[in-house]
């Protein structure tokens, strides 16, 4: 009598197990990034395809830049600063602890912060930036910008100088740069 208790419990089981396959089989298949901190995270996904991106990740490496800056006619001489001129045509960008980003212009590093959505802040930090008729200048700059995709992205950048065009009165000046991003 014990034998067929044994055996009926061993049916019963494997009864359980196919049906609570059935059951899971039943459920559709969703295919899409599962990571909630990636750009492309799909909330309806239960299987992860592999296709995340990481706006951490895809903003390292060497952009190309398009600038649109606006120009300063110093006053007095009459000289026209165009940030266009001073900026390179690449800019190289690299990873820090966390969402730290550090971006490499003409030899001088700004440091931003990029958070899930691709969304960059620079906060406001001085820089040198080339020979602009007077040498070099220190030169405060603050932005945000967003990297969209893999290849593709923008910076909105305000430099704001101080120029001494008069001994002893210098005049603060801010120019502000729509800066377009391609890989």
């Amino acid at each position: 009598m014990k034998k067929k208790s044994k055996n009926y419990l061993a049916i019963f089981m494997l009864a359980c197990i196919l049906v609570s396959c059935e059951k899971e089989s039943s459920v559709p298949l969703v295919y899409g990034c599962t990571s909630e901190t990636a750009m492309n995270y799909v909330s309806e996904a239960n299987t992860d395809d592999g296709s995340c991106i990481y706006a951490h990740e895809i903003a390292q490496g060497t952009w190309n830049i398009n600038p649109d800056c606006e120009e300063y006619t110093i006053p007095v001489i009459g000289t026209t600063i165009s940030l266009n001129d001073q900026l390179p045509p690449t800019v190289d960008v690299q990873a820090g602890d966390g969402n730290i980003l550090y971006i490499d212009i003409n030899d001088s590093q700004i440091e931003g912060s990029i958070d899930n959505s691709g969304n960059i802040i620079v906060q406001k930090q001085t820089v040198s930036i080339g020979d602009m008729g007077f040498g070099p200048m220190d030169v405060d700059v603050e932005g945000s910008g967003v990297i969209t995709s893999t290849t593709n992205g923008n910076m909105n950048l305000t430099y704001t100088f101080e120029i001494e065009t008069i001994p002893l009165f210098p005049i603060t000046e801010s120019l502000d740069c729509s800066i377009s991003l391609t890989k």
